[in-house]
Order: structure tokens, then sequence, then C-alpha cells
């Protein structure tokens, strides 16, 4: 599939292949759209636990096969074994991408790549599980070493270890610090993982396209309701189409690199976004603390406590770089609004 910069890529289809019927049903819903220029569905599904519907294996295979032949689309597979990559690859598969998992194994990785020496197809590489840059770049770099030049990068966000909107963490920052190292390598976003929610998925679509990502893959099933898999996060093939129509795609009077400034800035707004979410988590340890405090009859503000806060988070700025002045005032400011929070908490204990 040849990068054309004045359409940007988009790859679509179900999450699964479940049936004949469903993965037919779906491209020909979808080939009703000029926009997209590949159909997506995975044939083996590596699943967190067992049990769980983990494709239909081989036989979808040929039901891509159809699609290809009826619609005209390149295929576009997961594989994560080196016995995934010589199937596909022997069914003639355009596209093969490296999950999250797999790229967070370098291990894995290199077998892939081992694998795909010599082969005439494009690979995507999608980011590891956690927020590691240099692991990303590192599973890139061997598919490359491997003679596959034709890579590129999607971003579906990072595994959260807090609540937040989206099913996985954007961070921006980091793919935006990729296409800064290697703008050669296109990038594309994954917003159906990103967002989990069907709802959400047009708004990081568009936050995607505003960073002058190279395209999007997503997810889209004939009946999402009745997916084996991802269901909330899978869209009608009627509704990615509106979603697509929606969107501001640049124009080539607006075809201008963002500069590095603005990418700086993107930086700093997903940071600060990360921040807010914190400060916000950290306010509600502050309420269970102060509900502890009054059921225990103990004061709100602890001496001893705080100078110990002071002292530690100086150290650890230092470290990070951060002027000692600079922290110890915003973590005044962070505690004068915990005791306030305690403080309210304590009086509604006390009604």
């Amino acid at each position: 599939m040849a990068i054309n910069s004045k359409t940007p890529i988009i790859i679509a289809g179900p999450c699964s292949a479940e049936s004949y019927e469903q993965v037919i049903a779906t491209a020909k819903a979808l080939s009703e759209c000029t926009k997209i220029t590949a159909f997506r569905s995975g044939v083996w599904k590596p699943r967190s636990r067992p049990g769980t519907f983990e494709g239909a294996g081989d036989v979808a295979l040929q039901w891509l096969k159809e699609v290809k032949a009826k619609y005209n689309f390149p295929i576009a597979i997961e594989v994560a074994t080196p016995e995934h990559v010589e199937t596909a690859l022997k069914n003639d598969i355009d596209i093969l991408w490296i999950g999250a998992r797999t790229t967070s194994n370098p291990f894995s990785v290199q077998e892939l790549a081992s694998a795909l020496k010599g082969a005439n197809c494009q690979v995507m590489v999608k980011n590891p599980v956690n927020p590691d840059l240099e692991l990303w770049i590192g599973a890139i770099e061997r598919v490359m070493k491997a003679g596959c030049m034709d890579v590129t990068a999607i971003h579906r966000g990072f595994y959260p270890y807090e609540q937040t909107p989206y099913r996985n963490i954007p961070k921006w920052e980091i793919p935006i610090e990729l296409k800064t190292r290697f703008p050669e390598i296109p990038i594309i976003c994954d917003p159906s993982h990103i967002a989990g929610e069907r709802a959400l998925v047009a708004e990081v679509s568009q936050y995607a396209l505003n960073l002058n990502f190279d395209g999007l893959i997503i997810e889209s099933h004939i009946d999402p309701d009745k997916a084996l898999s991802d269901a909330r996060q899978q869209l009608t093939p009627e509704n990615l189409i509106k979603l697509l129509r929606s969107l501001e795609f640049r124009t080539d009077q607006e075809e201008v690199s963002i500069s590095q400034l603005e990418n700086l800035r993107h930086q700093i707004d997903s940071i600060d976004s990360q921040i807010l979410e914190l400060l916000s988590q950290r306010m509600n340890a502050t309420m269970k603390i102060g509900r502890y405090k009054s059921k225990h009859n103990i004061a709100a503000f602890q001496l001893k406590r705080w100078k110990n806060i002071i002292r530690s988070r100086i150290e650890t700025g230092s470290t990070l770089g951060l002027d000692p002045e600079f922290v110890k005032k915003m973590l005044q400011s962070v505690h004068k609004e915990s005791i306030r929070v305690q403080n309210e908490v304590m009086k509604k204990s006390k009604h």
C-alpha cells in the first residue's frame, strides 16, 4: 500500500474476523467509501485471558482473500509468531502489523523480523503497552534491519494504571517525539483502542489529524453490539463513513508540516492533561485521609509529615533537574488545597 500524502491512510474493518458473512458484509459496506485505503481484520487474536474469542484462525484468510478480490482492498492483519508471518505471506496478505503486546517483547519482535526477511509487504508496528519510546523505536529498527523498509508506526495509546476517560492514555508527546526523530516513518493513529468507546472515536481521530498524523486505523463491524471482541469501540460501517466525512483533513494549501514549536506545545498540552488527572487522584486520596482523620480525631495538619514531604520531594525534584524553590512553592500550593479539602471533609463528617 503506497503512502499518498494527499490521501491520508484510512484502514478499517472488524476487530476480529468472526464469520464469512460478517467479514463480507462489513467489507461490502465499507467499499462504499473511497477514503478507505485498506481492510483490516484480526485472524489470530492475542487475548488477555483464555476462554475468550481468539479469532477464527487460518480459515479467515480465505474470507479476506475474497474481500481483496471483490472489493480491491489491500488486506491488513496482525501477526504474533513466525508461523503467522509464513501463513499470511502464503495467502498474499498485503500488510502485517505487530501488536502492542508483541512490540513489548524484543525477543518476539526479533523472531518476527527474522521471519519477514525478504518479504514484499508493508509492516506496521504498534506502540508497546507501556509508554516506552525506545522500545517502540527498537521494534521498528529490528523490522527495518530485516530488510522491510516500508514500515508504518501505529499509535494506539498506553495502558492506564488509573481511571481515565479513555481505554488507553494517548500520551501524544510520545508519537510526536517519534515523528521528530524519524520524520520519514509514517505514523497512523488507532482511535478505537485509545477511545475504548465508540462515542469517543471521533474526537480522538480529529486530534490525531490535527497533529498531522498520516492516517487512521479504525475498527468497524457490521453489527458491533454482537461483536465477539471489543464490541464497545467498534463502529458500524455507516457510522464510520459518517465519521470520516465529518473529519477535517488537511488540504493542499494547509499541507505545511507542523512546526517544532507546535509539536512542543502539543507535548505540553498532553503532559498538562496528565498532571491534572494526577492532581485529581491526589485530591481523592486526600479526601479519604480526611475521613480517616475525622473518624479517629486526628488534626488535619501534621507538621512532621509536612516537613518530610517538603524534604523528600525537593530531593526527588533536584534529581530530575527541577529548581528546589519551584518545587517548594508548588508543594505549598498543593498542600494548601489538601488541607482545605480535609477540613471540608471533617466539617461534613460532624453533621
